[in-house]
C-alpha cells in the first residue's frame, strides 16, 4: 500500500451503507470512476486490502468512500463500519477501467453505484449531465444509495427498480432484456455497467443481444 490515511468521520446513508471521509495524501490524484485498495492498519488486517471507489469530487481536500457492510460474514467491510474517527487506513494508488467516455446509460446494481456516483457528481459540477440516464437496481427502497441526490441530479432520467418489493416510484422489475428494451430507445450509445458479477454478465449479455457493440460497453474487466 502506498499511502497511510486517517478516518475523519463516518455516517450512515442507508441501513447498511456508510459514507467515510478520510484524509487525502499530498499530491494524490484519482479519475472519477477509478478505485483504490483500502486496508485497516492494524495487526492481522493490514494485508486484507479490498477495492473501493472514491465517490467525492476530484478537487475535494478529503477523500469520500461510500461502503456497504455485508453483515452476514465477518469481513473487511464490517470491520470498516465499526471503526471510530482517528483510525488509520492503508490505501493503494488508483486503478480501474471504468472511466467516463461520453454521454450514455449508467446501469448499476446495489453497491455498483459507487463509481457512477463519482462520475455523475463530476458531470454535475461541469454542467454536463445532459444526455445521461441512470438505471439503478436494488432489492428494496431502503437499499437505494443517495436516492434523493440521484433523483435531483437526473430527474426523470433516474430510473429506479426494486426486485424485492413493489413500491410507488420504483419499477418492480429485474433489469433484464425485456426491461432494457422497454426503457432504452438507442442501443448505439455507450453503456456503463457495474454491480455483482452475475448482474453485469446478465446486463451485458442482454445489451449485446439488443444491438449494443462490445466497444460501447464500459465495465470493470
Amino acid at each position: 500500500m502506498s499511502h497511510s490515511v486517517t478516518l475523519l468521520m463516518s455516517q450512515f446513508v442507508t441501513h447498511d451503507v456508510k459514507r467515510f471521509i478520510v484524509s487525502r495524501p499530498e499530491g494524490f490524484s484519482v479519475v472519477p470512476g477509478q478505485g483504490v485498495e483500502l486496508a485497516i492498519d492494524r495487526p492481522g488486517m493490514s494485508a486484507e486490502g479490498r477495492p473501493f471507489t472514491p465517490t467525492g469530487l476530484a478537487a475535494d481536500r478529503v477523500l469520500e468512500f461510500t461502503i456497504k457492510a455485508y453483515r452476514d460474514h465477518d469481513g473487511v467491510t464490517r470491520a470498516l463500519h465499526e471503526l471510530e474517527p482517528g483510525a488509520q487506513l492503508l490505501m493503494s494508488e488508483p486503478f480501474g477501467t471504468i472511466s467516463y467516455q461520453g454521454p450514455g446509460v449508467f446501469i448499476a446494481g446495489g453497491a455498483g453505484i459507487t463509481p457512477f456516483l463519482a462520475i455523475l457528481r463530476d458531470l454535475a459540477r461541469r454542467g454536463e449531465l445532459g444526455g445521461q440516464t441512470l438505471i439503478f437496481s436494488n432489492k428494496t427502497p431502503a437499499d437505494v444509495i443517495c436516492e434523493k441526490e440521484l433523483r435531483h441530479l437526473l430527474g426523470e432520467r433516474c430510473v429506479l427498480t426494486c426486485t424485492g418489493v413493489a413500491a410507488p416510484g420504483y419499477a418492480n422489475r429485474r433489469v433484464d432484456r425485456a426491461f432494457l428494451q422497454e426503457t432504452v430507445d438507442d442501443f448505439a450509445q455507450r453503456f456503463y455497467v457495474c454491480g455483482p458479477p452475475p448482474f453485469m454478465d446478465a446486463v451485458n449479455g442482454a445489451l449485446t443481444e439488443l444491438g449494443a457493440s462490445a466497444e460501447s460497453l464500459v465495465f470493470e474487466r
